[in-house]
């Protein structure tokens, strides 16, 4: 099938024959200076495009979202930013000694225009190859490969800081953008999740303020292609509870709110990413008094699990002793539970070495039977909805795209000789045995 390239200002759109679904932001050049009005009035807009039939939006039920981090950028890509997240320092092209990321993205799906070279060298002497999550040919082919492995959608994640640089919140925004359109254009879903892991207590405020003009400026509500749950636009927010974060209960108090009763932008599906300990406010749970409080405003609970358990057999226990009462204590109280899952872990670039526990492959995959122990014993528990992280982690080596077997260098982990496609597809196959598609089975289902 032949293909037409469409440049805007740098940013390289990939386009199929036919008429045009979705297409990218016509970008001004990268301006530090540029208001958040500037911001506002360049990047977000009303979806404009066609929303093909797909999955369907109405309700959670039966579905597998994954985190989708969203946060790359390369040193060209429109973005003003560098080379985030690739790199420890990004104003330097990843290197040897200058590297952030344990998985290596396969990019030979992608157009030169989506491609950024770096310091690398593969074995055949080929500048190891990266993309950028500004750019909206490559987030919207990630959502193409989201359906054709049986994906449903995404969480796409929003970081929040109390005063959001102009470029960054660019990015964010633009990032958006680019998802919605994947999501449209692939029949997928998508939803917002705050994370707000870079606040501090009493900054909550700012999180009001970027809902009400993503509500204002995008519409993002009205799309048909954003989640709904129990007749709700869903939005998940992730930190509060946590030991290690500063946002405090009274925070999400205010927020939650917010978001439920405000006459407005209110009347949503909350989400709350909470801590594995959270029921009894142990392990990783801060304790407070008003906990049971603001658990009591949420309408779906999701515990963050990852590197909570590592291996088959750990995450077999955390079911049957902590997540399976977690689902009851949701029901008895009219309330969902949407259990995390993760296929393996490893941060060792991202620590630099710091930490000697941060060894590589620190949770190994083990060909992709610890992911799948996950699906079948939270099936067994009862689960109906499930949070897959991550579509595109390769700083913490939970990316389930696509990832490259033969990297450029040693210090990396691969898919150990799997297709590059195996682990969404995995994904895909435990989505069909949620919703009763196919048989609960220990025995992972043949792929290769």
């Amino acid at each position: 099938m032949s293909t037409r390239l469409r440049i805007c200002c740098g940013v390289v759109a990939l386009l199929s024959p036919g008429p045009l679904l979705a297409q990218a932001l016509t970008l001004s050049p990268p301006d530090r200076q540029m208001t958040r009005d500037q911001v506002v009035a360049e990047t977000m807009r009303p979806f404009a495009g066609k929303s093909m039939r797909g999955v369907g939006a109405s309700t959670l039920n039966g579905k597998v979202v994954c985190g989708y981090q969203g946060w790359f950028n390369c040193e060209g890509d429109g973005a003003g930013l560098g080379w985030i997240h690739w790199g420890k320092d990004r104003k330097i092209r990843p290197g040897p000694g200058n590297i952030n990321i344990d998985l290596w993205p396969d990019t030979t799906e992608m157009a030169p225009g989506e491609l950024y070279a770096t310091d690398f060298k593969f074995p055949d002497g080929g500048p190891g190859m990266l993309f950028s999550s500004f750019n909206h040919a490559t987030v919207v082919r990630h959502f193409r490969w989201m359906r054709d492995c049986g994906i449903d959608g995404a969480f796409v994640q929003r970081f929040m800081w109390a005063k959001m640089e102009p470029l960054q919140f660019r990015h964010r925004n633009v990032v958006l953008h680019n998802c919605r359109d994947g999501a449209n254009l692939y029949g997928r879903t998508y939803a917002v999740m705050y994370d707000l892991s870079p606040m501090k207590a009493g900054q909550i405020e700012a999180v009001m303020d970027d809902w009400r003009a993503l509500v204002d400026h995008m519409k993002i509500t009205s799309d048909g292609a954003y989640q709904r749950h129990g007749g709700k636009p869903v939005i998940a927010v992730w930190g509060f509870g946590f030991k290690d974060r500063q946002v405090t209960v009274e925070d999400g108090l205010t927020l939650l709110r917010f978001l439920k009763n405000d006459p407005k932008y209110g009347g949503l599906c909350v989400m709350l990413g909470v801590p594995a300990g959270w029921r009894r406010q142990e392990r990783d749970c801060a304790k407070d008094t008003r906990w049971e409080e603001l658990m009591g405003l949420a309408d779906i609970i999701s515990p963050w699990t990852v590197g909570r358990y590592r291996d088959a057999k750990d995450a077999e226990k955390y079911v049957t002793d902590l997540a399976a009462a977690d689902l009851r204590w949701c029901a008895d109280r009219g309330k969902d539970f949407m259990p995390v899952v993760f296929p393996g872990f490893s941060w060792h670039n991202l620590k630099g070495g710091a930490d000697p526990k941060a060894v590589l492959d620190q949770i190994p995959r083990d060909g992709g039977r610890f992911l799948w122990s996950q699906y079948v014993a939270h099936k067994r528990a009862g689960a109906k909805m499930i949070y897959q992280a991550m579509f595109d982690e390769v700083d913490e080596g939970t990316a389930i795209f696509r990832c490259a077997n033969v990297p450029p260098g040693t210090n990396f982990v691969t898919y150990g000789g799997l297709p590059p496609d195996f682990y969404m597809r995995l994904v895909g196959q435990g989505g069909r045995m949620l919703r009763g598609e196919a048989p609960v089975s220990d025995h992972m289902p043949a792929l290769r």
